[in-house]
């Protein structure tokens, strides 16, 4: 039987009068309105402030809500305007109460807590909508229920930069999903979290300037909206009532009801209510929510600031510019893409997340997301979507290796055991031949990619080496690092303090430790010698240059420097990088200075000074894998040039140029390409026999004149990985198309935590495996090397805290 409102209104006071209560007035209020909306044949609605409540309102409210289900009462909308004095369980218990009949959930402020918002992750709502602006998430975990929800508003949440790999996977319904000004940034990871919602047709990562709700800009639909446009803040009327699901469709834009919603818009998110921007309460080591105190982000105004003008205009094709055009030519006409400068001039980007300024940002989404009608206020059409796949299959790889479609491991397994069964009846005693068109790498490669395609959030594992000395245990600052040339387990790491420790990165392990000579110095050069493996070279900021061959040294720490097993060669001032040849007979050492030092290993003899090889200082020098002769230089002149020993180096063999100095630059591990890295992402591909360009991978700059940026070979030289000191991601690159196919990010603790890569290697044994140094600049900060596995799934890593504090100089070594 149905209760009436009547009824449910002489309950509650009685449920007031049973608990020592004093009626809430607020309820009377909202209970009175929904019987005049009942008794006027209107939508019977309710709506609850939780402001306005508090915990001694709790039992008699919880009491009334829980007779909603069967009551006249239609729907509930829950609403929090200011700071709530509510306990947060109690909140939630309040709103899980209401059952099928709660409707809208609008919190602005998260007075609420950590706890709260951990609880509604992870248990979820019944209600249709949720506003959850100025969240204090930082990885987004809605792995709860919210089977009706059809909304998200995540606006403003500044801390909020991924998403767990379960998340949104209980959202069947939601079909409308707002996150302007968040920290939002990795395309790969947000798409794989985004193609859990089936029924997902409205995203917004910046909004237009015309538009405060979701739903298609009049410009973009040419004055047609969707035939349904939910706004993620309904409109408010003159009795704060919320209204139906019918009142959410804003189609009068000269509406009173839209002014009502822009004002509150306005109110709530453009002007920043100060208490989001310092709180009180500390970070803890929950990694999904942050409460540690805001820098003053003002919706990332401060961080994007230093990229574009928020309010400039953005244009609807994002990164279509001329070469693109003569480049799909085929596929489109010059009549099909409507003129960039009218596009600019019809539509702003207001409030955007930092992905919106990734290359090809809309193309990506809208191949990604193919049943995506809107995006960022912008309607997707048929043409979009056709221009979208195009500029995807030019710039983007789906799955490694060109595979065009995700495969099973256990498949590829059989096909492969099938196929070497079949050989060994047809040629039982020949060498089995692959099919034609398949190369002896072919379900090698097969399988890295179907476990790459499986493993969207690749295993971030940080390696944890501790030792003892005198002091008690103590932590390395590691500033540069190399695998080992014949074993896979080992790795040496040169630290900030002048130490070099050889480690078994897969026990974490100490092999070796060699302390600081005592000095102040950094170990920016390391180099392992190849026919000699248990010898490596290190050298240090201070000029110092030794040779070390780890089995006479000991593992553990020791008082005094630990001088057998080593061999001292003549110094060379301000050293950045040393490199030795393919028959271990030399080395190189470059610096801040224009001149390279040549030093024979077997003598322990400097042999030759080559002086004024460039017209600045030379920041790396490499020789050549397999011709112990050629080596190349790369200088911050721009140049970088091939060099030949046999020649007595006077002339280069040639000399190719970049527009910006260059960082570093490598072979390829079979010497036919050279790899060269100049500041701020540009990064090309040369031949390595005459330097002419064969790739450029076109990475997007930053603007910055400090981000410098490293390359290295990753699965022999069918990739590259690249990072730079300004920007916390590493790309994954084709090195046949140029062709991104992923990008990798790497996430300090809080959002107050930046980080950057400072330098990086692709694991010699292991495809699509890589170990990244990466640096935390904080008030607390240090720097660690994370070991990065592109086939196994992150949800296995722990998080990890950085705690200690370094100044490492990012142009420095390779």
């Amino acid at each position: 039987m149905t209760v009436d409102i009547h009824t449910l209104e002489e309950r509650y006071v009685d449920s007031c009068r049973k608990h020592g209560a004093t009626p809430n007035t607020e309820i009377l209020s909202a209970l009175f309105k929904a019987k005049v909306n009942r008794n006027n044949h209107e939508p019977c609605s309710m709506v609850i402030f939780l402001d306005r409540v508090k915990d001694i309102d709790f039992h008699p409210l919880l009491d009334l809500l829980m007779e909603i289900d069967a009551s006249e009462i239609e729907a509930v909308d829950i609403w929090n305007e200011s700071s709530c004095m509510l306990n947060g369980e109690y909140a939630l218990s309040l709103m899980r109460a209401i059952n099928q009949k709660l409707r809208m959930v609008d919190l602005q402020d998260f007075s609420l807590g950590k706890d709260f918002l951990r609880d509604l992750s992870q248990r979820g709502l019944t209600c249709q909508a949720l506003n959850l602006r100025s969240s204090h998430f930082r990885k987004l975990n809605l792995i709860g229920k919210f089977m009706q929800i059809h909304t998200l508003n995540l606006d403003f949440s500044t801390s909020l930069t991924s998403f767990r790999e379960d998340c949104f996977a209980c959202m069947p319904n939601l079909r409308c999903l707002s996150m302007c000004a968040t920290r939002v940034s990795n395309l790969w990871t947000t798409i794989a979290a985004l193609s859990k919602l089936p029924s997902l047709v409205e995203l917004r990562f910046q909004n237009c300037l015309c538009r405060y709700d979701t739903g298609p800009c009049p410009v973009s639909s040419a004055g047609k909206a969707n035939d349904i446009t939910y706004s993620v803040h309904p409109q408010k009327s003159s009795l704060i009532e919320a209204p139906s699901l019918d009142g959410w469709i804003l189609g009068n834009q000269n509406s009173s009801a839209h002014q009502a919603f822009r004002e509150l818009f306005l109110r709530n998110n453009i002007i920043m209510n100060p208490e989001f921007q310092n709180t009180t309460e500390d970070s803890s080591d929950d990694s999904e929510v942050d409460f540690s105190t805001h820098q003053q982000e003002f919706g990332l105004v401060e961080l994007l600031s230093n990229a574009v003008d928020l309010q400039s205009e953005v244009p609807f094709y994002t990164s279509w510019n001329q070469s693109e055009e003569v480049s799909l030519k085929d596929a489109f006409t010059s009549q099909s893409i409507p003129p960039l400068q009218d596009i600019m001039l019809k539509y702003v980007s207001h409030h955007p997340s930092p992905i919106c300024f990734e290359k090809h940002y809309r193309e990506y989404m809208i191949a990604s997301l193919p049943h995506l009608n809107v995006l960022d206020n912008l309607l997707i059409k048929e043409i979009d979507k056709d221009f979208a796949s195009a500029i995807f299959a030019q710039y983007f790889e789906y799955l490694p290796y060109r595979r065009n479609r995700k495969e099973n491991v256990v498949d590829i397994l059989q096909m492969r055991e099938i196929k070497a069964i079949h050989n060994h009846i047809q040629t039982p005693k020949k060498k089995p031949s692959c099919s034609p068109g398949r190369s002896q790498y072919f379900y090698s490669r097969s399988l890295g990619a179907a476990k790459v395609g499986s493993s969207p959030w690749p295993l971030l594992h940080p390696l944890s080496i501790l030792g003892n000395d005198s002091g008690g245990e103590r932590s390395f600052r590691p500033r540069q690092f190399e695998y080992h040339p014949s074993n896979s387990s080992l790795m040496v790491f040169g630290t900030l303090d002048g130490d070099v420790v050889v480690v078994n990165h897969e026990s974490e392990k100490i092999v070796s430790y060699i302390p600081s000579p005592g000095a102040t110095n950094s170990v920016l050069g390391l180099c392992w010698l190849k026919k000699y493996p248990s010898k490596l070279i290190a050298g240090s900021d201070n000029g110092s240059l030794k040779l070390y061959d780890i089995q006479h040294i000991p593992s553990a720490f020791a008082d005094a420097y630990y001088s057998a097993g080593s061999a001292t060669f003549d110094e060379f001032d301000q050293l950045t990088s040393v490199h030795v040849n393919s028959t271990d007979e030399l080395f190189l050492a470059s610096g801040y200075s224009k001149n390279v030092a040549l030093y024979d290993i077997n003598s322990g003899r400097r042999l030759q000074i080559f002086t004024d090889m460039h017209q600045e200082h030379i920041n790396v020098v490499k020789f050549a894998n397999h011709s112990p002769s050629l080596f190349v230089t790369s200088s911050f002149d721009q140049d970088v040039k091939m060099w030949d020993l046999r020649q007595k180096p006077i002339q280069p063999c040639y000399t190719a140029s970049s527009s910006r100095g260059n960082v570093m630059a490598c072979f390829s591990p079979d010497d036919h390409y050279l790899l060269v890295s100049a500041v701020d992402n540009e990064v090309k591909q040369l031949l390595a026999v005459d330097g002419r360009l064969h790739l450029n991978f076109e990475i997007a700059s930053t603007g910055s004149s400090q981000n410098y940026t490293r390359s290295y070979y990753m699965n022999g030289r069918d990739y590259i990985i690249s990072g730079s000191c300004d920007e916390q991601v590493v790309r994954i690159c084709c090195t046949q198309t140029g062709r991104r196919l992923r990008d990798v990010s790497l996430e300090g603790k809080g959002s107050g935590t930046s980080m950057f890569v400072q330098s990086l290697r692709g694991d010699p044994f292991r495809d699509f495996n890589m170990s990244v140094l990466a640096a935390y600049m904080r008030p607390s900060s240090k720097s660690e090397i994370v070991k990065v596995n592109l086939l196994a799934s992150s949800d296995h890593a722990k998080e990890y805290t950085c705690n200690r504090q370094s100044h490492p100089s990012n142009s420095m070594g390779g």
